[in-house]
């Protein structure tokens, strides 16, 4: 395989790392960006000894200049907790970074895929959610930095291969999870598998009917490269996620059930916005990539759950 020079934008994060893995593991002249301000050095630390692996601490909201063949546009605090903390810079990464990042991969002529997210679905009233649908969104609720942010980044990709025929990729992720998630990212397979393990109270927010559909990470990270790798009229946008559509009160008793866990569940009003349903529909991605998730949900938890399991144990 012809080795490539591939910049990963929030490379030290759970996606970008699990990404970096496995571009290094292949070869390829790996650039992992970072500010830390949701990555962590711990998830690519055992990478800084390989001669074919580079960190840059770099905040996408600024230019860079790198010499690459293709880029990952990974760079964006990706749950509530995070994103919710500073709004005007989530938006500023999403917006600010995917012109940046686009200018490069114009100036170089390289590759570029874009990693949006489900969320420009917002509370979708199509299920599931083809590509085709332009979804629900507030464009000035909490979660709009988030929401709007990727829109406009998508705009942003599509103008770009309009304009000045850069190759890009966009895909749109749905709720991943698996190990190298943050502990305190407030995200529900994490908080679940915490709280269970520390047999604290299982907090649920809403009813817990709403309905997620959980993409274990070795799968997302598949078809995420092989978009990147894909036919080169073929450029999104295209749903990457699972099928297996669960509620919540069903993802938290199988969690309590798996960690053997002694908590009980309580039940909190529901935040502003939040999607009473999601589901990808992966036609799209199947007749394309040739893609669909291999890893059931029972089987990534497990991985997930040992993970989560030895970071208490060390600290």
């Amino acid at each position: 395989m012809l080795q490539k020079r591939i910049l990963v934008t929030g490379g030290a994060g759970f996606l970008g790392s699990h990404l970096c893995d496995r571009l290094v593991k292949q070869g390829n002249d790996v650039i992992c960006l970072d500010n830390f301000f949701t990555g962590n050095k711990k998830n690519i630390y055992h990478l800084l000894d390989e001669p074919n692996f580079e960190l840059i601490r770099h905040d996408v909201t600024f230019p860079i200049y790198l010499e690459v063949d293709e880029i990952y546009n990974l760079a964006c605090p990706a749950s509530p907790v995070y994103y919710q903390k500073d709004p005007i810079q989530t938006t500023k990464v999403n917006v600010l970074g995917a012109i940046n990042m686009l200018g490069l991969a114009k100036r170089v002529n390289a590759k570029i895929l874009q990693a949006s997210t489900s969320e420009i679905y917002g509370d979708p009233e199509e299920h599931p959610q083809k590509e085709s649908y332009w979804g629900k969104v507030n464009p000035i609720g909490p979660r709009s930095c988030y929401d709007e942010g990727k829109r406009c980044a998508e705009t942003l990709f599509f103008d770009y291969y309009i304009q000045n025929r850069v190759n890009i990729r966009v895909i749109r992720i749905f709720n991943t999870y698996g190990p190298k998630m943050s502990v305190d990212d407030g995200r529900v397979i994490s908080n679940f598998i915490i709280q269970a393990l520390l047999n604290n109270e299982i907090t649920i927010y809403g009813d817990g009917q709403q309905t997620r559909s959980f993409c274990y990470v070795d799968d997302l990270i598949d078809g995420m490269m092989k978009m990147m790798n894909g036919p080169d009229d073929f450029v999104g946008p295209v749903n990457i996620g699972s099928r297996e559509e669960m509620t919540i009160l069903e993802i938290a008793e199988k969690i309590i059930e798996m960690t053997d866990s002694k908590s009980k569940i309580s039940f909190h009003e529901l935040p502003q916005n939040d999607p009473a349903r999601r589901k990808p529909d992966n036609s799209l991605a199947e007749k394309m990539l040739g893609w669909r998730p291999k890893t059931n949900v029972d089987e990534g938890l497990k991985h997930t759950i040992n993970y989560f399991k030895s970071i208490i144990m060390e600290d």
